[in-house]
């Protein structure tokens, strides 16, 4: 059995633990062993054979039909971002994407980067830091070329502390990054950074195990920084064009406001000790 077929059993099992009998509609006996549906519920609800359904969550089935996904879908309470992925671990995973990615951002990204007046840097779908301007590194120090924004948010307490919405934080990113990978589960990068991870964080595994999607977008983020305070900035985050998956993420407080009074003063304090940092030619 394959890593691919293995996460789609997981998928659905960690799905099925979420919704429990009264959001389904059916009557909670009081004798239940499990903490959502059972499995003879899901089917009967999808209208399919139990035994089938087993077979799926076992991952002795491959190739369910779009019906039955939708079925099951409905009876999981998916969303557009978990029925996307759902369907994504039951398609075939194309050869190329197989191969280890070159990471190098394109020289115009990097020239865009130089020039912006904001905050900003470029990450892969790992959330690897591939290049940043000083003023992302003024308000993130972790911010920096070679940094992981998982790992740091995760297992570095200072970088914990920055994030006065950690909780949230930490539920944002994992659901981005089971988008972001799909059913590429034997990804060499993305295998080593979660096994590292699950090993050393249980938030982690306790977010890991719940199979939450969700597409990246845009928002805002607060910080507690050390120099200035609480800062408000918007996020947004924008595809490279050439590349299959890096993204421009640029921070940008709202105009007149008494965040972008902090922003210039950090700018003013930072920026001309901090050159910009980049990663030139490696693949990871």
């Amino acid at each position: 059995m394959d890593q691919t077929t293995n996460a789609l059993a997981a998928f659905l099992r960690a799905r099925r633990d979420l919704v429990g009998p009264e959001r389904a509609g059916i009557p909670d006996d009081g004798t239940r062993r499990v903490p959502g549906l059972r499995r003879e519920e899901v089917a009967m609800l999808a209208g399919i054979s139990a035994d089938y359904y087993l077979r799926l969550e076992r991952g002795r089935d491959r190739n369910p039909s779009p019906q039955v996904l939708e079925s099951i879908a409905r009876v999981l309470h998916l969303d557009d971002d978990h029925f996307a992925h759902l369907l994504s671990l039951v398609a075939e995973v194309p050869r190329q994407r197989r191969r280890r990615r070159k990471q190098a951002p394109p020289s115009g990204a990097l020239k865009l980067l130089d020039s912006l007046a904001q905050p900003a840097f470029i990450e892969n779908r790992y959330f690897d830091v591939l290049a940043s301007n000083a003023l992302a590194r003024a308000v993130d120090p972790r911010l920096a070329v070679g940094r992981n924004q998982l790992r740091d948010l995760f297992l570095d307490p200072a970088g914990q502390a920055l994030y006065p919405d950690w909780a949230s934080a930490t539920e944002c990113l994992i659901a981005n990054l089971r988008q972001a990978v799909g059913n590429d589960v034997d990804d060499p990068r993305f295998i080593e950074l979660t096994g590292e991870l699950t090993l050393a964080s249980p938030r982690f595994r306790q977010l890991w195990a719940r199979h939450e999607v969700r597409g990246q977008s845009g928002g805002s983020l607060r910080f507690d920084h050390p120099q200035v305070g609480e800062l408000i900035l918007n996020r947004e985050r924008m595809g490279i064009a050439g590349t299959e998956s890096l993204m421009l993420v640029v921070f940008h407080p709202d105009p007149g406001s008494s965040d972008a009074e902090k922003l210039t003063l950090l700018a003013s304090a930072d920026l001309p000790t901090l050159p910009i940092q980049r990663r030139i030619g490696r693949s990871v």
